[in-house]
């Protein structure tokens, strides 16, 4: 009876415990983009929400991986999981992205493969006191075990060198499909999503988690004083999260929360103006979605939004975190001088295509794979047809 052959495509593994927001977005674009270029890739999430679905419609190999958010008392039966699936799946390669798959993934696999580790922002920027430094600690000794820390910004590389993270570091910046995200009629898009709403109200948009580190109780806090000084302008709070019953709970009449969407794109495109009020980001991926859709966004002066903008905006679009005047007063300028956005808005767009093409990001990833996979010491090599369609 014939044997089938072995798949010689290289096998690439991705850890991942968000299954929502920018680090769900990440790896589904890098899964979509792998596929095409011919690897074989798993992906291990937990099973909520739409993340595993939207894999396995792209063809991907996804293996349920139960794992809480944060670290806690069952973090060794998550490691002992990541194990049995790894006996499995036997990868070539693992990517682990964000804190919790990185500190239970490098557990797991503890440099027996070759191991890239994606923070999408440091763990230790996100808490405060013992946790931070619980966290600190962990990071300094986990990159023993990482053969590639892959920082989506500068400054997040900064960070993580002034922290005393040692190990090679390769940034790549988060990109985005320029074709899914485009500029459309504002007119048209606001009628389908906002029919009660006046066509001539300005309209503020901010998607994200609704969380700690997305700021939208700084962006409330400033919403009162744009009212003022721009009647009539309306803002929506696209997302959810554990923050939302909290937000809720102080919205005034002129917000609007939508909860969780399938698709953030036609909010983008239906706003005068897109705003970001981080505490803190790796590089976020809103910002980058609205400058595609044509239109300006603010954003606070923090590690990765910082990046985000091209130069030209910065002075009109750039604010300090957690300053809810100086918030106010650039969306204020900005929603009352509408040739000033437009004119922000084509500047954006063009720095997002020249810059944050999704596939100039998949493609360096790519690299990063192979040069892992044709040199890490101690590494299972891939044979020479692996290392001929990694290159394709």
């Amino acid at each position: 009876m014939h044997q089938p052959e072995p798949d010689a495509r290289p096998r690439v593994l991705h850890l991942t415990q968000p299954v929502d927001g920018g680090v769900a977005r990440v790896v589904t674009d890098l899964t979509r983009a792998q596929l095409a270029a011919g690897l074989h890739v798993t992906v291990a999430c937990p099973p909520a929400g739409r993340l595993a679905g939207d894999l396995r419609s792209l063809g991907a190999d996804v293996r349920h991986w139960a794992a809480s958010r944060s670290p806690g008392p069952s973090l060794p039966g998550e490691v002992r999981r990541l194990v049995r699936l790894l006996d499995e799946v036997r990868p070539d390669l693992v990517h682990a992205h964000s804190a919790k798959a990185g500190l239970a993934g490098r557990l797991a696999v503890r440099g027996r493969i070759p191991t890239v580790f994606q923070p999408h922002a440091w763990s230790f920027e996100a808490v405060g006191g013992t946790t931070a430094a619980l966290a600190l600690t962990w990071e300094r000794f986990g990159a023993r075990w990482t053969d590639r820390l892959v920082c989506v910004s500068e400054a997040e590389r900064t960070t993580g060198l002034r922290a005393r993270i040692g190990g090679q570091v390769s940034v790549i910046p988060n990109g985005i499909d320029p074709e899914r995200f485009h500029p459309a009629s504002v007119d048209t898009v606001r009628a389908s999503l906002l029919p009660e709403l006046d066509p001539a109200a300005p309209l503020v948009v901010c998607v994200g988690r609704l969380c700690r580190q997305k700021g939208q109780d700084v962006l409330l806090t400033a919403w009162t004083d744009i009212a003022r000084k721009v009647p009539g302008a309306r803002l929506v709070l696209v997302g959810d999260g554990p923050d939302g019953e909290r937000l809720r709970a102080r919205t005034p009449e002129s917000v609007l929360f939508t909860g969780s969407v399938a698709d953030a794109v036609p909010w983008y495109q239906a706003a005068d103006l897109v705003v970001l009020p981080s505490r803190w980001e790796g590089m976020a991926l809103a910002p980058l979605e609205a400058l595609a859709c044509g239109r300006p966004v603010v954003v606070t002066d923090v590690d990765g939004a910082r990046e985000s903008l091209p130069r030209a905006l910065a002075p009109r679009c750039l604010v300090p975190a957690e300053n809810p005047a100086a918030l106010a007063g650039a969306i204020a300028g900005l929603l009352l001088d509408p040739l000033l956005r437009e004119s922000l808005g084509h500047q954006g767009r063009r720095h997002v295509l020249t810059t944050h093409d999704v596939r100039r990001t998949a493609e360096a990833v790519v690299g990063v794979y192979r040069e892992l996979l044709t040199t890490t010491q101690g590494a299972r090599v891939a044979p020479t047809e692996c290392r001929e369609s990694i290159h394709s």
